[in-house]
């Protein structure tokens, strides 16, 4: 038997694969706001970094988020994707 651990880290966007897209784009995106709550005056870069990922949800999250259209859920895909990593 192996004395080292697996640790698995995980993030909303990968604990929440398998789910709607609506559900996962919602989670990571309370996630995110909590973290811009969370962030010091003195984090700049990371609060900028944040503000510009939810900004860009904020504008896809226009229309019917439970059934998207295929542009609007290739973009909200592709936004999980690019800030899964962030905060």
């Amino acid at each position: 038997m192996s004395a080292v651990r697996k640790w698995k880290v995980e993030n909303t966007t990968d604990a929440t694969r398998g789910q709607p897209l609506a559900a996962r784009v919602l989670a990571r995106k309370a996630e995110l706001e909590d973290a811009l709550a969370d962030c010091g005056p003195h984090d700049v870069l990371r609060r900028t970094l944040i503000d510009t990922a939810l900004s860009t949800v904020y504008q896809l999250m226009t229309g019917d988020l439970a059934h998207p259209s295929d542009v609007i859920a290739c973009a909200l895909n592709r936004w999980l994707e690019r800030n899964k990593h962030l905060a």
